[in-house]
């Protein structure tokens, strides 16, 4: 598939590539953090992040900007977003290893199961709404994680655990999506 100049210049497709951009921003402010701040701005560049994704979806579909380029590019900014907030969150709180695990099984498990059924001629039609609400779950918890460095232990073991059981339920809801497909 050619890819072509309308295909790019899509107020969407332009988002999701700022999502993209502002990642190595966030990772740098993050790991460079010294005051109460310097971890604010790296929240702002992640609610940042946040909206534009809301937005990109919202104006593609109102005004009718949905891409093929669209439909890989938003996915892939998110994922590399979840990834570098988990990364980076993984080296300042314990027990974040088991969202990084959760999120890796899930989106191997997507990943994986989106292509052999993409062989058959099936995909997966959009997200659903277990995965934005696992995924908004997912924004709150972390964005609190980096905007309050110093979160309660209980606190954040509060917040990782309510996020694990978002991500698992999203994950056992998505496969029983790709299970039906298999069927169909």
């Amino acid at each position: 598939m050619k890819l072509t100049k309308r295909e790019w210049l899509t107020i969407p497709n332009i988002l999701s590539c700022i999502r993209i951009l502002l990642i190595p921003f966030f990772i740098y402010i993050y790991f460079s953090a010294t005051e109460t701040n310097d971890y604010y701005i790296a929240a702002f560049i992640i609610f940042l992040s946040g909206l534009t994704d809301l937005l990109d979806g919202f104006i593609a579909r109102k005004f009718n900007q949905i891409t093929e380029l669209g439909k890989t590019l938003d996915p892939i900014a998110d994922k590399l977003t979840q990834a570098a907030i988990v990364i980076c969150l993984v080296f300042h709180y314990p027990y974040m290893w088991i969202l990084v695990l959760l999120v890796v099984l899930k989106e191997l498990f997507m990943g994986i199961n989106g292509l052999i059924l993409l062989k058959k001629g099936k995909k997966l039609d959009g997200s659903k709404w277990f995965g934005k609400v696992s995924t908004t779950v997912f924004y709150v918890a972390m964005g609190l994680f980096i905007a309050f460095p110093e979160l309660n232990l209980q606190v954040a073991a509060i917040l990782v655990i309510t996020t694990g059981i978002f991500l698992t339920i999203s994950f056992i809801m998505y496969a029983l999506e790709f299970i039906h497909l298999y069927r169909a």
